[in-house]
């Protein structure tokens, strides 16, 4: 049987490390557990995380509908209700704004991938929804298209959503996440981001898939994907309004992308190599511009 008050206390302690962490200003964030079928503990609307207490939590339904508490519920548990929906695995769900994320959020720059071992192994492609106003249904409805596909979102214009099987696992995502575009920022002051190469990246797939935890590069769904390129997500972008325009792919990762565009076209009578050479060398070139 579930100790709710221990979970309670769980939920308080991670919001004390998002606040003292600077991941949620004032009263931002929102943290929730799911405890049963129907029922998910949810932190309370205007309240700052760093100081709760067990007897804030409030217990809603996975309609949104609060069933206890003496506090109102959070204002975005809606956002929360849909992952779980979506993910029968998740048992809790860190909303916040922690600022380095948050950058890549306000400027719509996708996460560049492999750089970091660490962040290969736990995060993978970190995907940027599109915008839609906090807080309802619409606003829920813009993590669907990736809920599946990874642990953490860059939410447009907003912050960051994780999620994981407790509460603490669930803020890791985040905090690696933070602190990894914190060293993308510093990394891009000194002048140049070195890539990992290709078939170091594709060790670290391996290690990952070898410790269980699920990449989409790792699936044939994208077994023509760039694995340095951010290409799982691509498709995502022109809505969301998302571009490279900070950080872009190393070349090679550019000629494998037109690599497989040519592959995937229809012949033009043009050769090839000239051919994946030119798609590169115009990528390159508007990526610098």
């Amino acid at each position: 049987m579930q100790n709710l008050h221990k979970i309670k206390q769980d939920m308080c302690d991670i919001g004390k490390r998002i606040y003292n962490r600077q991941f949620a200003a004032a009263n931002d964030g929102n943290i929730t557990v799911r405890v049963s079928e129907n029922e998910v503990l949810c932190t309370p609307t205007l309240h700052c995380k760093g100081f709760l207490v067990p007897e804030d939590i409030s217990l809603v339904d996975m309609t949104g509908k609060q069933l206890s508490g003496r506090k109102k519920r959070s204002s975005e548990a809606l956002l929360h209700l849909e992952i779980y929906r979506q993910r029968e695995d998740i048992r809790s769900v860190v909303h916040c704004h922690p600022p380095h994320a948050t950058a890549f959020a306000i400027a719509r720059e996708p996460i560049p991938q492999c750089i970091l071992p660490e962040v290969e192994v736990f995060l993978g492609d970190v995907p940027i929804t599109k915008y839609e106003t906090p807080g309802g249904q619409a606003f829920a409805d813009t993590i669907i298209p990736f809920v599946k596909k990874t642990n953490v979102m860059i939410l447009a214009n907003h912050g960051t959503v994780s999620y994981g099987e407790t509460v603490e696992q669930a803020y890791w995502w985040t905090e690696i996440l933070d602190s990894y575009c914190r060293m993308l920022m510093l990394a891009k002051q000194l002048g140049n981001v070195s890539y990992l190469s290709q078939e170091k990246s594709k060790e670290l797939l391996e290690l990952k898939d070898k410790w269980g935890y699920k990449d989409p590069r790792n699936t044939s769904e994208y077994e023509n994907c760039d694995i340095c390129a951010n290409d799982i997500f691509r498709d995502s972008w022109a809505e969301a309004g998302v571009a490279q325009r900070a950080f872009s792919p190393p070349p090679s990762a550019v000629e494998s992308a037109a690599k497989a565009a040519v592959a995937s076209s229809p012949a033009t009578g043009i050769d090839e190599e000239k051919l994946v050479k030119l798609i590169t060398d115009e990528v390159i070139r508007q990526m610098k511009a």
